[in-house]
């Protein structure tokens, strides 16, 4: 009786495998791979957001999907990139999420080699089939989104908070457009609230030690000088970079905005975050994908914003740490910015930040860069 019970429970246990795998990402073939960013998966950022959007929607189209991480962790090389893409492709996979600029090699190298295989390049933009060519790549869609929107959100709240001593550390050491965007939008909204208040504000800007969007203590210990001089609430914009910003801040009694996704779950310290809908974008590319709407997305570049629902502030309960700005105040801030009676244009700035190193607004802001 104990061997048929043994029995029972090995063929039991055997399902139970099978099943985990299945709900874990894996099948006989994967339609839909996500080559993932510099980091981890469960950045709480955006390699997660965008894993997540593609989660989503496989289950829900009853699609099999997988990630793959490229070996190597922070130090990735294009290399690694390939083959992680490869990999996709010998598992069967039709359609490739690739979150980050930095997979633009990568995407150039599979993608031209694999014209059947459809690449959705999230924070990315139509990919030439040689570096600096003219002919672009039918089979890549790029997906940017307008980041300067979230950061002004961010910086106006911040500001309308009550606070005027403001810190940002952004990702990609000022040559990434994204993270440029976030930093622009940061300190136009937190200048527009000031001027409204009538306030004298102060910023710090870095791209210092943010080339590999990773925690270090190179970043923590700068950040705690931060708060030590009197800055009191920082802008982390660059995935695992909030882990530094948070255990300075945990020191330093000191308040964070996070990015990308929602990273209030992270720590207490958050008082909001920058988001931009990463797995909603991802959703919809898949579903143009699948409709057989690749033609409009393939080989051009998409860029979302407030207007579709892709840029903005989290307002759930649990997420909206503030208490003198209100929910109700950020909504007719955002209604502003869809309907374009507040323009926030940018985009001379997407590719340096040297503008800001000696902003000054007199009475209104003083920005100072640290390189």
């Amino acid at each position: 009786m104990k061997k048929l019970f043994g029995i029972l429970l090995a063929v039991v246990m055997m399902f139970s495998v099978v099943a985990v795998l299945v709900a874990c990402d894996s099948g006989e073939t994967v339609e839909i791979a996500v080559v993932t960013d510099v980091g981890q998966l469960n950045d709480g950022g955006f390699n997660q957001g965008t894993y997540e959007g593609a989660k989503a929607y496989a289950e829900a189209n009853g699609k099999t999907y997988q990630y793959y991480q490229p070996k190597n962790g922070d130090k990735a090389t294009d290399a690694d990139r390939i083959q992680a893409m490869n990999d996709a492709i010998k598992d069967g996979a039709k359609v490739i999420v690739t979150p980050g600029y930095l997979q633009e090699a990568a995407i150039r190298d599979v993608a031209g080699k694999n014209p059947e295989v459809k690449f959705i390049f999230i924070d990315g933009y139509p990919v030439t089939a040689e570096k600096g060519g003219k002919e672009v790549l039918k089979n890549v869609a790029g997906i940017s989104f307008k980041e300067q929107e979230s950061g002004f959100f961010a910086g106006y709240a911040a500001v309308k908070e009550g606070f005027t001593k403001l810190g940002g550390t952004f990702g990609g050491g000022g040559t990434n457009p994204a993270c440029n965007r976030f930093a622009n939008g940061y300190i136009l909204g937190a200048t527009e609230a000031a001027k409204e208040m009538k306030k004298s504000i102060e910023m710090r800007i870095s791209f210092l030690h943010g080339n590999t969007f990773s925690a270090s203590s190179e970043l923590q210990a700068q950040i705690n000088g931060w708060y030590e001089n009197g800055t009191e609430v920082v802008f982390s914009c660059g995935g695992s970079m909030v882990n530094s910003v948070i255990a300075a801040a945990d020191a330093k009694n000191g308040k964070v905005i996070g990015v990308d996704t929602d990273q209030s779950k992270l720590s207490d310290r958050i008082i909001t975050s920058a988001v931009k809908g990463l797995a909603n974008s991802v959703k919809w590319a898949l579903g143009e994908f699948y409709a057989g709407k690749w033609e409009a997305i393939g080989g051009t570049g998409t860029q979302l914003g407030a207007t579709d629902d892709a840029t903005g502030l989290p307002t759930a309960a649990a997420s909206w740490k503030m208490t003198k700005f209100t929910v109700d105040e950020y909504n007719a801030l955002l209604a502003k910015v869809k309907a374009g009676t507040i323009k926030i244009n940018i985009s001379e700035y997407d590719e340096a930040l040297t503008w800001v190193e000696k902003l000054t607004v007199d009475g209104t802001i003083t920005v100072a860069l640290e390189k």
